[in-house]
């Protein structure tokens, strides 16, 4: 049996600020044995403009936000899984929502380019979301082994697209690591239910960690950062504010859920000839 963390913050424009938060919330994780912490999609940025995702933009490997959660990783004995940082793509007009896993010495684990960009409209709202204006979507699933157990790596929009996590049930995976940035009206009617969903059809837990609150540029994000078991039980959950959670990842308890219920082995994925 293993911990997790996950933080939930209400991020901005001012990396500085926000790693700062993210820094805190690390040093008091660190006193309990959490082996690994998760931060949410945009943790380091949530501009005014979304021009700036392009202007702050870090070559992979290099830069304040990568050099900075690396040395977090290795100062506090942590993975940390951060996501997203926006990372330099072939395209000078784009960049990479890149999930990027340190270990517990600093050293980049994974890489994850998050694949389902946002491109919405909310219903009767102003608010509307073009990612593929400035991200370059990625093309590959992520899967790794942790000190909580084997995890796909997945990002905000994801969620919606089961496909993908069955691509990564082939891989064996028992952990999913998802951070969000759901919006408050979608959330509201959707966040819980995919999340437990996603949980029970691939009996895996799932570690989500999210924005919750009013950005500066006038976004809305849902938070309740939430800690799903395989069964759909909710372990912990942050409804609002910043803050952090921690339970337990138990993979005795998870392999004893998959065989004496062993829906995953019934799978067939049957494709028309």
């Amino acid at each position: 049996m293993s911990k997790v963390s996950a933080i939930q913050l209400n991020s901005g424009p001012n990396v500085k600020v926000n790693l700062y938060d993210i820094k805190s919330y690390i040093e008091q994780i660190s006193d309990s044995d959490s082996k690994m912490v998760v931060l949410p999609e945009n943790f380091a940025l949530m501009p005014e403009n979304d021009n700036d995702y392009i202007k702050h933009a870090e070559v992979l490997d290099d830069g304040q936000i990568q050099n900075t959660i690396s040395t977090l990783a290795s100062t506090y004995k942590i993975w940390i899984v951060a996501g997203t940082i926006p990372i330099k793509s072939p395209d000078k007009d784009r960049v990479m929502a890149s999930t990027i896993t340190y270990d517990h010495t600093g050293k980049r684990v994974s890489l994850y380019n998050k694949i389902h960009l946002f491109d919405v409209t909310l219903p009767k709202s102003k608010e509307s979301y073009n990612e593929s204006k400035y991200f370059m979507p990625g093309d590959k699933i992520e899967v790794l082994d942790t000190p909580i157990g084997r995890a796909g790596i997945a990002c905000c929009y994801d969620l919606r697209f089961p496909e993908l996590f069955r691509l990564q049930q082939e891989k064996k995976i028992e952990v999913i690591i998802l951070p969000a940035s759901f919006t408050e009206q979608t959330g509201k009617v959707h966040w819980e239910t995919l999340i437990k969903a996603r949980a029970i059809e691939n009996l895996s837990y799932v570690v989500s960690s999210c924005q919750g609150g009013y950005h500066i540029n006038g976004k809305k994000t849902y938070g309740h950062t939430m800690i799903v078991n395989p069964w759909g039980k909710t372990l912990d959950m942050l409804e609002k504010g910043k803050g952090f959670i921690t339970s337990d990842v138990d993979l005795l308890q998870l392999k004893s859920i998959r065989q004496n219920f062993p829906v995953l082995d019934h799978m067939k994925l049957i494709k028309n000839k």
